[in-house]
């Protein structure tokens, strides 16, 4: 992953005291839940108020690096960027940064796939699903079809 990347999508956190373990830092489990909620975020942000009735996405893999411990104190924020989109899925990169030293505590890779409602099968990303997705993140739907490295 490359360390000089460009986030657009950028949302603070607040850490609530139940993500805190008896260590005195965030369990490893309180991530995933503040990953989900920039993803709300930065869906919102990229497709404003989409009709999800008739295309879902659901989550097929999720892997974290915990790089190093966030405490109760920390002033966290969470990036969000989509580095890769296939015909059926798409590749998220999230990173939890510290805002005020700018230290990398967490990073997670999601892959998310298009889903159909109805018939509970994979399906094709839209063409104006790519389409919204690449205006947000500046790049063209060649730069984003790459194979990841």
């Amino acid at each position: 992953m490359e360390d000089d990347m460009k986030f657009r999508h950028t949302l603070p956190v607040q850490i609530r005291f139940s993500d805190v373990d008896q260590y005195g830092h965030m369990n490893n489990s309180s991530y995933f839940s503040l990953y989900d909620l920039a993803k709300t975020s930065y869906m919102r942000e990229v497709f404003g108020d989409k009709d999800w009735k008739h295309i879902g996405i659901v989550v097929a893999n999720i892997n974290a690096d915990f790089l190093a411990p966030v405490f109760f104190s920390d002033d966290l924020v969470i990036h969000t960027s989509v580095i890769h989109l296939g015909h059926k899925s798409f590749t998220l990169l999230q990173r939890a940064v510290n805002k005020a030293s700018g230290v990398l505590k967490c990073q997670c890779r999601t892959i998310m796939v298009g889903y159909d409602v109805a018939s509970k099968e994979p399906v094709e990303l839209p063409a104006d699903f790519k389409r919204a997705i690449c205006d947000y993140e500046g790049k063209t739907l060649e730069e984003l079809s790459q194979p990841l490295k």
